[in-house]
């Protein structure tokens, strides 16, 4: 069975983060993003993927590179310009042998992805979708479907009053060839907008399975940073690595040092310096290389790897990217976001 993986978007609503590093590469409690759902595909049967990228792919391929080491088969194929999503499936229907996933790259979900075939083998569908219902659809992608699940239209956004449908697009496909030879080549190309209508319209067999599996969409810091609650709180899979005691994991499962006060839970990366008298957590991720000096207080925050934080320095509700420092005794502000290589003084930053 084959994947195909949408990886090209540039990560906009996660910069300055994505500023050097592609959105599927964001560090997620012991794996790179996409590593979460290459993990769940290849764990429902899934042998070999596609990724398609736009991005900054070169960083994508030099951490999967041809996935043996992750008992897949991986292939790269890169758009020069941004295609859309159905535009990027197009785009590697040469590699494509039968029926195929496809995946949103940039949603986390439990879905049961052999549940999902079955659902799709069982309608005889072109082409299936995983839809999930939410409290205030407005800002997605809505499904209206017949009760055996055949898909009757979609609505983009709807105004209050146009639909009284919950379900929306939940980013996992499964596509037979037919629905792959339906859109046009060379172009851009919307599988919401475009793709999906038409083979409603032409075949009637398009067929959406809503479930109420756990689903999060982690384009923003604020959906970013819930991804890592979510999992710390067991809602979806436990973090990568050793549980070194009650809620802190150690990715190499070595312990901090005596004196380090660590509040479950907390991740700790590979090569993690922490001084004695720091206090981290609850809900802190520092990842591989991060160094906290004395007194150090760190919490409810995700640090990129090689981050520097000084003696005494606080840093709460926060994401610090790639090898950001942080002065003795400054203070980071709750909700910062902070870019590769930058540096706090003494003053909060916002």
């Amino acid at each position: 069975m084959q994947a195909l993986i949408l990886v090209g978007g540039e990560g906009t609503r996660l910069r300055p983060l994505t500023y050097a590093v592609p959105k599927p590469m964001v560090p997620l409690l012991g794996r790179p993003f996409i590593g979460w759902i290459m993990e769940r595909l290849h764990a429902a049967g899934v042998d070999e993927i596609i990724l398609s990228c736009c991005y900054l792919p070169a960083a994508i391929e030099a951490h999967f590179g041809d996935g043996r080491k992750f008992g897949l088969k991986l292939h790269y194929v890169v758009e020069r310009e941004p295609l859309g999503t159905a535009g990027a499936i197009k785009n590697a229907a040469k590699l494509i042998n039968g029926t195929i996933y496809v995946c949103n790259g940039d949603i986390l979900t439990g879905l049961n992805l052999k549940d999902l075939l079955e659902f799709h083998k069982a309608r005889r569908s072109i082409a299936s979708i995983h839809t999930r219902a939410v409290d205030d659809p407005s800002q997605f992608g809505v499904v209206e479907t017949d009760p055996s699940g055949r898909v009757l239209r979609f609505v983009e956004k709807p105004a209050p009053g146009q639909t009284q449908a919950r379900d929306i697009n939940a980013g996992t496909y499964i596509l037979e060839p037919e629905a792959i030879a339906s859109i046009p080549a060379g172009r851009t190309v919307s599988i919401e907008r475009e793709t999906f209508p038409l083979l409603i319209e032409k075949t009637a067999s398009v067929y959406a399975r809503s479930t109420r599996d756990y689903w999060i969409d982690v384009g923003r810091p604020d959906t970013y940073v819930r991804a890592h609650r979510d999992i710390f709180d067991g809602k979806f899979e436990a973090p990568v690595g050793k549980q070194i005691s009650n809620g802190v994991w150690c990715r190499d499962g070595s312990a901090p040092p005596i004196g380090v006060h660590l509040e479950a839970p907390v991740y700790i990366g590979a090569g993690v310096s922490i001084a004695p008298g720091a206090r981290v957590g609850p809900y802190t991720a520092l990842y591989d290389g991060c160094a906290l000096n004395d007194s150090a207080t760190v919490s409810t925050s995700v640090l990129w790897p090689n981050c520097r934080v000084g003696a005494r320095a606080v840093i709460r509700d926060a994401i610090l990217g790639l090898d950001v420092s942080v002065a003795d005794d400054a203070t980071v502000a709750p909700g910062s976001v902070l870019g590769r290589g930058e540096k706090v003084e003494s003053s909060a930053v916002a």
